[in-house]
Formats: structure tokens, C-alpha cells, sequence
């Protein structure tokens, strides 16, 4: 099931440029840090959201649980951009097991493809009966295909795959964990990975609107290959340290990637923006590689006029600091909002 209290989760988010590790122990609604690390893929492993050669992949995630000494069996992963469709549709009002058997006939005239190849998880997120008996449900499809792709990458890594998240609920998950906003805040929520960026608002727990762009950090290596003739290796290495002989042309060129991804982000918030009558965004929240990428945060806040933080998944996660380095875990915070929010999951979550 999509959205997927049992054994711990080991959450591990396939990246486009790398996956990310995260293990949590939970003890009456509060997590302390298990494990967490990263490993870099190759370049074409995963395309376009697609497991190009999962024989790498699943050396990396073995290597990864090994590393770190993970001897947990069950994993949660996730999905985003053209591999998951997310609608908010209006049913009429019915029960959870009712609409569990008519979900299928009522997800047709919303999914692209023959219902029978793809697979369905649903959240009813109110039941307004005064509203002429309707309810709000947020529906979710993949195409079997796709989530048979994963499953087949965990069990070859020796890990079963219980849990199949989308990326921007599984940040939702953590930052609710992290913060208490006000039931009236509007927050977005935006986790900007090396190809995709995924945007969600959120007010109150509920998410209000959802969208995935096929933009992220990859502008900023590539421009660097481009304008300085590096090698892909090199260019990511200096957009990462900023060690580079001509500082000025360097800072000049991540400004204009600044803006172009903050003209994105502008974009697609002023499309939920111009809908939300009373329900505006208040805050913005980065999560993602990009989200430590000089100046993106100010940049952001400048053409938004609001509030940008950087989203800490860590905040009130507990941590052995004889086990992990402080100074390591701010440093890749911003990497493992997703795999954080992962860890969060047990078999038969909704």
C-alpha cells in the first residue's frame, strides 16, 4: 500500500544522486538517532525517476546497511514526480470501509491508466456532511510496474519492503515531528533534490496542495560543467565546496541558478496561492541538497516576501553524541529530511 505497530523501519530514500539511510527508535512518540548515513550513486542509476541500473543501487544500500551496521530487515522508501499521481477529489461521504470497496471505480476517471495496473491507497481528509453530504479524500496511484521495480531492488539488497511513501508526505511526517505550528499556519514544505523538487502545503496537519517540478541541484552542476568545461565529478564537487579559483564568476553563476529556482518556487505557490482565499502560505520550509546551497534560503524568502528556514529533521530527535558527531549531523540534516521521515513508518501505518 502507498502511505504505508510493529518491528523498527530502516528509511532509505533513493535518491537521484545518492541514498540516504535513517534508523529511529521509538519509545511512547518520542525518536532518538539509530543510524543514519549516505552514499553517492552513479550518475545514470536512476533517470527520469526510473531505476536504470539497479544493480548498483542495490549494492549501495547494501553497502550502506553494512556500514552502518543496520540489522534491521523491514525498509520504508518513496516515490515522487511522474512515478506517483496525487488528486484531491470530493466523494460523497461513506464510511472507510465503504469507500475502501468502491475506491478503485471512484479512482478511474482520475488515473491515466488502466486501474487494474496501477496501485491505490486513499486518505479521507475531512467529512463535511453540512456540505451537502460530501468529503475531501486525498487519493494516491502508482502503477504496479514501478512499485514492483523497488520491492524486487529491497529483496535483492536482503530487505523487505513494507512501507511505499511519497517524498513529500514522508518530509510532512518529519517536520510535524520537529514543529508545532498553529492549527490556522500555512506552511509550504519544499524538498529539492539533485532532479525533482517536491512542493507541499500544509496547514493543520492536512496537506492542501501537492506538486513535483523536474528541477533541483542538478542546475548548479551542470551550469558549472557548462561555464568552467569540468568534468561532472568536479563541477559537483564545487558547487558542494565553493572551492574555486575565480570566487566572483562562481558566486555570480549560483546566484542566477538562485533565481531561477526561487522563480519556481514562486510560480507554483502563487498557482495555489491565487485558489486559497483565507488559507495563504505563512512560512517556508527547505529541505533536500539544495536547501544548504548559498544564499537559496535569503533568495527564496526575498521574491516570496516571507519567512525561509531550513528544515531541521533533526530538531527533537534525541542523539548519543559519543555515537554521532554534532557538527556531521547539522551538515547533512538537510539531505535526510525524506529518509527521516521514512524511519517514522511501521507495517500498517496509513
Amino acid at each position: 500500500m502507498l502511505f504505508m505497530k510493529s518491528r523498527e523501519v530502516v528509511g532509505i530514500d533513493i535518491g537521484s544522486s545518492s541514498i540516504k539511510l535513517v534508523q529511529l527508535s521509538e519509545q511512547k512518540g518520542a525518536y532518538s538517532l539509530k543510524n543514519v548515513g549516505i552514499l553517492p550513486l552513479p550518475s545514470e542509476a536512476i533517470v527520469d525517476n526510473s531505476l536504470m541500473d539497479t544493480t548498483s543501487i542495490v549494492e549501495t544500500i547494501r553497502d550502506l546497511a553494512k556500514s552502518l551496521g543496520s540489522k534491521a530487515k523491514d525498509a520504508a522508501c518513496s516515490i515522487s514526480g511522474n512515478s506517483v499521481i496525487i488528486r484531491k477529489i470530493s466523494l460523497p461521504a461513506m464510511t472507510p470501509e465503504e469507500l475502501e470497496d468502491q475506491i478503485a471505480w471512484e479512482a478511474e476517471q482520475y488515473i491515466p491508466f488502466d486501474i487494474n495496473d496501477v496501485n491505490l491507497d486513499f486518505e479521507i481528509l475531512d467529512a463535511d456532511l453540512s456540505a451537502a453530504g460530501k468529503m475531501t479524500v486525498l487519493l494516491v496511484a502508482s502503477k504496479k510496474e514501478i512499485i514492483n521495480e523497488y520491492v524486487a531492488v529491497f529483496n535483492e539488497a536482503g530487505l523487505r519492503l513494507v512501507v511505499v511513501d511519497v517524498d513529500s508526505f514522508a518530509v510532512q511526517n518529519i517536520f510535524e515531528q520537529n514543529y508545532t505550528p498553529s492549527e490556522d499556519d500555512v506552511v509550504a514544505l519544499i524538498n529539492i533534490g539533485a532532479s525533482i523538487m517536491n512542493l507541499n502545503v500544509v496547514k493543520g496537519g492536512i496537506s492542501l496542495f501537492t506538486r513535483d517540478v523536474q528541477m533541483g541541484g542538478n542546475l548548479y552542476t551542470e551550469e558549472i560543467q557548462r561555464q568552467f568545461a569540468l568534468s561532472s565529478q568536479d563541477a559537483e564537487r564545487i558547487k558542494i565546496t565553493a572551492d574555486f579559483p575565480d570566487k566572483a564568476r562562481l558566486s555570480d553563476l549560483m546566484s542566477r541558478v538562485n533565481e531561477t529556482l526561487s522563480l519556481e518556487i514562486h510560480r507554483s505557490l502563487d498557482f495555489y496561492n491565487s485558489t486559497a482565499e483565507d488559507q495563504k502560505i505563512g512560512k517556508v520550509y527547505l529541505s533536500g541538497g539544495c536547501a544548504k546551497v548559498s544564499n537559496l534560503a535569503e533568495v527564496v524568502s526575498q521574491r516570496l516576501g516571507m519567512p525561509v528556514e531550513v528544515l531541521n529533521p533533526l530538531q527533537k530527535i534525541t542523539c548519543n553524541e559519543k555515537e554521532f558527531d554534532p557538527e556531521y549531523l547539522q551538515e547533512i540534516s538537510p539531505f535526510i529530511a525524506v529518509a527521516a521521515g521514512l524511519a517514522m513508518r511501521r507495517l500498517g501505518d496509513k
